[in-house]
């Protein structure tokens, strides 16, 4: 009996054998895909486990939320420019704007507590500094922080809105990844366009750009941070599938999963390198890095969709034009006014001035229409022709292109064509670090302290805020920010003789640490004292932080104010609330700390007054 019993079983080793003989197979190969366990790799491939219709329906949710707040910017907007635009006419005609200078409703306290108010109690836009070249930046308004927290958890939300009942957990893993994949290419059409300087949302909403790079600033963290998860869940389910071996398999011989992986790569190289303390100590390296890491990473990103022709192709597609049209634009815009088949490109003079600084005076081949408050981007060739930095417009001038060339006719007094009028743009340059110490050095070294290149001016940018409706207009400036206030002062004055400004009271305050500093911008401060109607309209304040002595800070008229020592920022203002001529305008242009006074200062008299606050500043 036993013997047949083993005689039986030897005749069923055959098929015992065939059976086994694929688990053996696995368990003792290297690698091989088509081997691996199906429950689990099948969820690291295509869209196996994701649910699409679920983040069609999340993009949709996004994409409106967005366009929902554009669209009350809007509104609210158009509102504005209509009041002002009464305003402006009622202002012209009229001397006395009692009317407007009140508070006719509650917007004020909206002001006060939300739009105008820092994060905290006081500190905005002063920087948290680690050394002269390090810093941790700046934090945003209230108002700002409150987008950026609905935007910042609205995706955590659309992220973690998962069906975590299924039996398999790899499906749910699965279902991450396209969600969060889907997210990121959804957030980058708004991230390309909020990065661009021509942005048509800038003049569409008359939000300075400045805004703008701050939330992209954190739409980039947001995209970052889902594509790191969207990768991470692939590894994860393919490490469980097949092991490490199986993971570098794919991504050596796959291109779905290689060109994926390059784009996550530079999406982090992007990350790391636009941390503050290493943006700020390494500007001009940032910018080359942060430009070739977002061409790698639209790249990578095409090729991982088009190779498995995924759904979210046609987002990427979007990206790659948005970005193609807005570099197309920056080109065209600096050929445009730098450049004539004549002249050539635009000479740029240099020169040195007192107290670290330069004047830059880019002599354009063309016109450029240009208004107060402009900023603009410029190259120098010889000194830094791939970079680009923004500076406030300090002055400009039309003049005659060919010398001695009259600008009007007997008959009619015909003005001449715009095409043969040509513009001098000038910018004041305080030498800090990397190119605006270069930009000095250069032009201190060189005798006479002058010196004469080509380059090219990108812009103009900015000047949306007109400040012709109001009547009483109040302009703070430290340091070089003075070049900001300029520009608007040279057109209220122009507009009070022409009667074109509701305009009556401007009030200038310029906090500079030494005299010599008035060498800066001393050559148009003096076309501003001569022009008609200025000693009817115009109070000038120079405060001097560090005078060498006192006895030489001189008032040279009862207009034009010489004071030491720094001014009380909240007095100055109460007593221009006490004596307010219709809606006031309060601007500030200069370091974070004056900034962030002047600002404290509106917020406490918003209940006094009608008065608009407008900070400038280029964050970065």
């Amino acid at each position: 009996m036993l013997l047949q019993r083993h005689a039986d079983a030897l005749q069923q080793l055959p098929d015992i054998l065939a059976a086994i003989a694929p688990v053996v197979s696995r368990a003792t190969t290297t690698y091989n895909e088509s081997e691996s366990n199906p429950t689990i790799a099948d969820y690291a491939t295509a869209l196996n486990g994701v649910n699409q219709p679920l983040n069609n329906l999340f993009k949709v949710i996004l994409w409106l939320g967005l366009g929902t707040l554009a669209a009350l910017i809007l509104g609210a907007r158009c509102v504005q420019i209509f009041e002002m635009h009464v305003r402006h006419m009622a202002g012209m005609a009229s001397q006395s704007q009692a009317y407007w200078a009140q508070n006719r409703w509650h917007w004020w306290k909206i002001k006060k507590n939300i739009l105008y108010a820092p994060l905290g109690s006081k500190r905005h836009n002063r920087e948290f500094r680690l050394s002269s070249a390090l810093n941790m930046g700046t934090l945003p308004s209230r108002f700002h922080a409150i987008l950026i927290a609905l935007y910042v958890l609205s995706n955590v939300g659309f992220c973690l809105a998962l069906n975590y009942w299924r039996e398999d957990k790899y499906s749910t893993i699965a279902e991450m990844r396209g969600r969060t994949g889907t997210l990121a290419l959804v957030n980058m059409i708004a991230l390309i366009i909020l990065a661009g300087r021509n942005n048509p949302l800038i003049w569409m909403l008359r939000i300075s750009f400045d805004t703008y790079n701050l939330i992209h600033r954190w739409m980039g963290r947001v995209v970052v941070l889902e594509a790191v998860v969207h990768t991470a869940c692939w590894a994860y389910v393919k490490y469980e599938a097949t092991g490490w071996q199986g993971v570098f398999h794919q991504l050596a011989v796959d291109p779905f999963a290689s060109w994926g992986m390059v784009a996550t790569v530079a999406m982090l190289v992007i990350f790391i390198t636009a941390f503050s303390p290493i943006r700020h100590a390494f500007y001009e390296s940032f910018l080359d890095i942060h430009i070739i890491m977002a061409i790698a990473a639209i790249i990578g990103i095409y090729i991982h969709c088009e190779v498995a022709n995924l759904p979210q192709l046609p987002y990427i597609k979007v990206v790659a034009i948005l970005w193609g049209i807005e570099r197309v634009a920056r080109c065209l815009r600096t050929i445009y006014y730098n450049y004539t088949y004549k002249a050539g490109w635009t000479d740029v003079t240099i020169q040195a001035l007192p107290g670290k600084a330069c004047k830059v005076t880019m002599h354009l081949p063309t016109q450029a229409k240009i208004k107060p408050g402009s900023h603009a981007y410029i190259r120098i060739w010889g000194i830094s022709g791939w970079e680009s930095h923004p500076f406030s417009i300090a002055w400009f001038d039309d003049k005659p292109a060919l010398p001695g060339l009259p600008t009007s006719e007997k008959q009619g007094h015909a003005r001449l064509r715009d095409e043969k009028m040509v513009t001098d743009v000038s910018f004041v340059i305080q030498a800090q670090t990397g190119f605006t110490r270069k930009l000095f050095n250069e032009a201190n070294y060189c005798t006479p302290r002058a010196l004469r290149l080509k380059g090219s001016m990108e812009g103009p940018y900015g000047g949306h805020h007109s400040l012709d409706s109001y009547g009483h207009v109040v302009l703070y400036a430290g340091a070089s920010g003075i070049t900001h206030q300029i520009p608007y002062v040279r057109h209220l004055i122009k507009g009070f003789k022409d009667g074109t400004v509701a305009t009556k009271k401007i009030v200038l305050i310029w906090i500079i640490r030494d005299q010599e500093h008035l060498c800066w911008v001393k050559q148009w401060m003096d076309v501003i004292l001569c022009m008609p109607g200025r000693k009817q309209c115009v109070n000038i304040k120079l405060f001097i932080t560090r005078p060498k002595s006192p006895k030489d800070v001189v008032s040279p008229s009862n207009t034009v104010q010489m004071l030491p020592g720094r001014p009380n920022v909240k007095l100055i203002l109460q007593n221009e609330v006490k004596n307010q001529c219709g809606a006031m305008a309060v601007t500030v242009c200069g370091p974070g700390g004056l900034a962030d006074n002047v600002r404290e200062a509106v917020r406490d008299e918003q209940e006094n007054g009608m008065i608009d606050f407008i900070e400038e500043s280029f964050t970065w």
